[in-house]
């Protein structure tokens, strides 16, 4: 058939340009991949961007990564089991206190010691708690308890546990001291240590109230530690009441000896200067004698005067001849006037019977006369007196103003040596007042510090003690937490960390490629000839799916001519153009599968024939013709054309015009051409029949092909300006992955294993 056989003669270009120009759409076309190639670009770049949470991819990672999260799981709780079970008990006895500020004060010493106000002190009680942990009170607790040999072998008894960590580390708690080869300080130490060692501190919250706790191996020297500490704090801290009360006592008894010696010597001081100079102090507001005595003149003096000038008063009333009123009521004037008064009425009443010269009247006249006698005489005595009274009053007054001017001098002398007299006796005072109130202060401390009671108590004491160490429950809990934790930390750092494609999902966000099928993952008792044999299996129905999805891939249907490829070797391109191959022949198409990778072929295996006998190398070198390359299969419809003899240099054959004039040829012969294709990276094969396909289809290996080679891949066929149709997922295990997906059907293969095989029987046509 020399008609099949392809002209070896220069055809060259000429040949080649037309069969292009067939097959290319037009320029828009190009403008459309070199479009697709930036969008490409630009998606990865806003990809990269792109810091959204997906809580649902999140949940589908944890679903993939099950076995990883629950494998975590059930270590960590079994470790947390077996720590449980082998480590060693720890009992817990607890004793209740109440701290209050200050205690009840019985006796009322104003400003001795500071009364509790009731308000709330974080800083006290913080300090109390501290007071509680401290080495001081811990080694008055050990001295206490003097603990013997027994109880360190008790104490220091190890589980399976501790004695495994002991080969890891150092042991938790302190070894028993040996009294033969250890000082008394250092056994001190040791057990203070072993008592610090389990104490714990456990605030009542909203209250005054603390829980002191104390943990060992032993129960009973649990309770011994736990009331020791409890008695111990409250001893400390009388002890610090009572220190501070005697140091305050002995600071005032020195105080009190230095000031009494400062009173002695001001008083003495004092004395001395005043006998210097004979100054007399009578104590009546610091004045000397002869100041009091010229006080008391001066008064005496105000008072002489103001006698004096009523007596003038007096004078001079009775010399004006109008005697005072006290005068006369006194004397017997009054007396004297009223009988002359009578005299005078009787007289008057008698003249008219008798004459004067009458004997009767004459007596009468006599009586009168005499009375005015004796008044005169009266008023005489009382004008003599009056001015006797104002002589007196004179002469008493010039008196005290002598005396006065006597003292006047001897006082300014006195009280000009009296300043510094002053001055000493305002020290011994002042010397005297300090004295007298540290005195008062030393009495009133003593009586305080005496009756003044403690400020903590013992609410609950420690009566038993109970097993807080280890607690299964929590321990459970905390094993399952965070082995939950553990494993889903886990779980996304190895999601995260593969950068393969799992999903048609990753397919379209990644790729930006449309997802033409999805090829379920076989089981390991699962080949590739059971599965394609049964209509019924996910497997031929993805392919059937595939088939579907690549009638509306282009405007014009399905691509004349498909080349299958990948981004690297291993994806499953021979078993897919094998599977579509003959889904496109049970359409009744008549359909060529070629075996176009020239480098590592694999078609040949998987239809089990010999990989080196005529083919397409053979084809396209001219050493054999198109009938002579072609073999014949049972499928009705489907022929194939294997890879032949590998040649030293594919890339040149392949980019010869013998490809595209094969091309042309077999595209008047079958309505469909499948190229089983070589990888893309590091290889110019492909690109090369990218360019001259109609269509190019992307295998996909789920969690195996990687998201930088896919792109890689990709940006290498845009640049060959191939038609990328779509990309296909292969070996998708859907349950594992952590989605539920299904394109064009709902199909799942959990029990399957994706692998190549299956030797459909073949015969050469």
């Amino acid at each position: 058939m020399t008609q099949d056989r392809f002209p070896v003669g220069p055809q060259g270009d000429d040949a080649r340009l037309p069969a292009m120009h067939d097959r290319v759409r037009g320029h828009h076309q190009l403008a459309q991949m070199r479009s697709a190639a930036t969008s490409l670009a630009l998606d990865i770049q806003e990809e990269l961007r792109d810091d959204e949470i997906d809580l649902l991819a999140y949940w589908h990672i944890l679903l993939k990564r099950r076995w990883v999260v629950l494998g975590i799981l059930a270590g960590v709780v079994a470790m947390a089991l077996l720590i449980t079970l082998l480590t060693t008990p720890q009992y817990r006895a607890s004793v209740l206190l109440e701290l209050q500020q200050e205690g009840t004060q019985v006796v009322q010493m104003g400003g001795v010691t500071p009364v509790d106000t009731g308000g709330w002190d974080p800083e006290f009680l913080q300090t109390q708690y501290r007071l509680i942990q401290s080495q001081s009170l811990a080694e008055r607790v050990a001295n206490e308890l003097d603990l013997d040999q027994a109880t360190w072998d008790g104490l220091n008894q190890q589980g399976w546990w501790g004695r495994m960590l002991s080969l890891l580390q150092p042991k938790s708690r302190q070894s028993a001291p040996q009294a033969g080869n250890k000082d008394a300080q250092e056994v001190l130490r040791v057990s203070a240590g072993e008592v610090r060692a389990g104490l714990s501190v456990d605030p009542v919250r909203d209250s005054r109230l603390v829980r002191i706790h104390y943990d060992s191996p032993v129960p009973g020297f649990s309770v011994r530690v736990a009331n020791a500490v409890a008695e111990g704090f409250i001893a400390s801290g009388l002890e610090r009441k009572f220190g501070a009360t005697s140091y305050a006592k002995t600071y005032l008894e020195d105080q009190l000896k230095l000031t009494k010696a400062k009173l002695e010597e001001s008083e003495r001081n004092l004395v001395e200067f005043a006998q210097q100079e004979n100054l007399v102090n009578t104590g009546d507001g610091g004045q000397s004698l002869a100041t009091q005595n010229l006080t008391q003149l001066n008064a005496a003096l105000a008072a002489a005067q103001d006698q004096r000038i009523r007596a003038q008063a007096r004078w001079q009333q009775a010399s004006s001849g109008a005697m005072p009123a006290d005068m006369l009521g006194n004397s017997n004037i009054r007396m004297l006037q009223q009988q002359k008064g009578q005299l005078q009425g009787q007289y008057q009443l008698k003249l008219q019977t008798f004459k004067p010269d009458y004997p009767e009247m004459l007596q009468l006249k006599g009586q009168i006369d005499e009375m005015d006698r004796q008044i005169a005489k009266e008023l005489g005595s009382v004008r003599a007196s009056v001015k006797a009274e104002y002589d007196a009053a004179a002469s008493q007054e010039r008196l005290l103003m002598g005396q006065i001017d006597a003292l006047r001098d001897k006082a300014l002398n006195v009280d000009g040596r009296s300043i510094k007299y002053n001055i000493l006796k305002r020290e011994a005072d002042t010397n005297r007042q300090l004295y007298d109130g540290l005195l008062q202060r030393y009495k009133e401390i003593g009586v305080a510090g005496d009756v003044r009671s403690n400020n903590v108590s013992i609410i609950d004491r420690a009566q038993g003690a109970w097993r807080v160490k280890p607690n299964l429950f929590s321990n459970l809990a905390l094993g399952i937490v965070f082995g939950l934790l553990l494993g889903v930390l886990l779980a996304l750092l190895l999601e995260f960390l593969d950068d393969t494609l799992k999903s048609p999902i990753d397919v379209e966000q990644k790729l930006k490629l449309a997802v033409l099928g999805v090829i379920p993952k076989l089981g390991v008792k699962e080949s590739v000839a059971t599965a394609a044999g049964n209509p019924q299996s996910s497997f031929s129905e993805a392919y059937r799916s595939v088939r579907t999805s690549l009638q509306f891939a282009t405007d014009q249907g399905v691509p004349k001519t498909l080349l299958i490829t990948s981004s690297s070797p291993g994806e499953g391109k021979s078993t897919t153009a094998l599977a579509l191959a003959r889904n496109f022949a049970q359409l009744g198409k008549r359909v060529l599968l070629i075996e176009a990778d020239l480098r590592n072929p694999s078609l040949h295996r998987t239809l089990g024939l010999k990989g080196h006998g005529t083919g397409l190398s053979n084809l396209l070198a001219g050493g054999c013709t198109l009938a002579e390359a072609t073999l014949d299969t049972e499928e009705e419809g489907l022929r194939v054309i294997l890879a032949g003899p590998l040649p030293p240099n594919p890339a040149e054959l392949l980019a010869g015009s013998k490809l595209i004039s094969a091309l042309t040829v077999v595209a008047e012969r079958y309505d469909q051409i499948i190229l089983d294709g070589p990888p893309v990276l590091g290889l110019a094969d492909a690109p090369i029949l990218a360019n001259v396909v109609d269509g190019t289809l992307l295998m996909v290996n789920s969690s195996k092909t990687k998201i930088n080679a896919a792109r890689a891949a990709l940006k290498r066929l845009f640049s060959a300006r191939a038609r990328v149709v779509g990309a296909l997922l292969a070996k998708y295990d859907a349950r594992s992955a952590g989605y539920s997906y299904g394109y064009g059907y709902h199909y799942y293969s959990h029990d399957a294993y994706y692998a190549y095989g299956g030797r459909p029987r073949l015969t050469k046509g």
